[in-house]
């Protein structure tokens, strides 16, 4: 079943085997299409995760193209690896790219990774300094909360038990904020436009609620100061309360809702 690998598999592997299809892939498909991807080009994948964004970029350009992810979670990068070896696959922080002086890339992506970014003037210089002249970069950032109803509605039944907190994943949801980091950063001809799909998620409410659980609580500034029972407890009673939330997203066997993203871009 399905909900029994909630508890034996890892966040990484749960990442891969239940978002990276329904929710990650349609939206990395849609940041593709605004690079112009092409040919022989070189793309570097900034926050790749386990590396959907190179993993299309792979199946556009075959080898002709010279592909590389870069992340900072070495278990995020060995299931890239596992699932895609023919592309490389560094670790290093955004802020402090693993690319010497004597590489370049055509195009440099980051697909919902730069909303965590400590420093976020600094991972985008960093783009910009591995960029070949003529370059481009895209960048996806999730919507703000209140423009994705399941995600909001989920919100609201986690702070019920945890309070007010930041969700980091829709933290960057600002269209107008997007374009002036990237022009602060050196880009031209920045653009930002706002692209809305219809997930339909067949994994389920149960599966759905607990990731979903999981990601908040590991955000909340409250559950890193409750006991491991507290957490585990607090934990069980979101995940219980966001499938009966869910319930109005159902559409027979699957969840279906609309969610979206900002994709910014500029070149030097």
């Amino acid at each position: 079943m399905a909900t029994a690998d909630l508890f034996t598999l890892s966040l990484p592997e749960l990442y891969e085997r239940f978002l990276v299809e329904p929710l990650f892939r349609p939206f990395a498909e849609e940041l593709l299409d605004r690079t112009g991807l092409a040919g022989a080009e070189r793309l570097l994948d900034v926050a790749c995760g386990t590396g959907i964004a190179a993993r299309v970029a792979r199946q556009r350009v075959g080898d002709r193209g010279r592909l590389v992810g870069i992340d900072a979670s070495p278990a995020m990068l060995d299931i890239a690896k596992s699932v895609a070896p023919s592309i490389e696959w560094r670790r290093g922080d955004a802020a402090l790219l693993p690319v010497g002086p004597n590489e370049a890339f055509d195009i440099v992506t980051c697909h919902q990774g730069l909303q965590f970014f400590p420093d976020k003037p600094a991972a985008l210089r960093e783009m910009r300094r591995v960029l070949a002249p003529g370059g481009r970069v895209a960048i996806a950032t999730w919507r703000p909360l209140d423009d994705v109803p399941l995600i909001r509605d989920l919100h609201r039944v986690a702070e019920r038990y945890l309070g007010t907190f930041t969700d980091f994943r829709h933290s960057l949801g600002d269209g107008d904020a997007l374009k002036r980091l990237l022009s602060d950063a050196g880009l031209q001809r920045v653009q930002v436009e706002t692209v809305t799909r219809t997930v339909r998620f067949g994994g389920g409410a149960e599966v759905l609620g607990r990731l979903n659980t999981m990601a908040v609580v590991g955000m909340s500034p409250a559950a890193k100061r409750m006991t491991d029972e507290e957490r585990a407890h607090v934990t069980e009673a979101i995940a219980r309360d966001s499938v009966n939330a869910l319930q109005e997203y159902v559409d027979g066997t699957e969840l279906v809702f609309s969610l979206g993203t900002n994709i910014g871009s500029g070149c030097v």
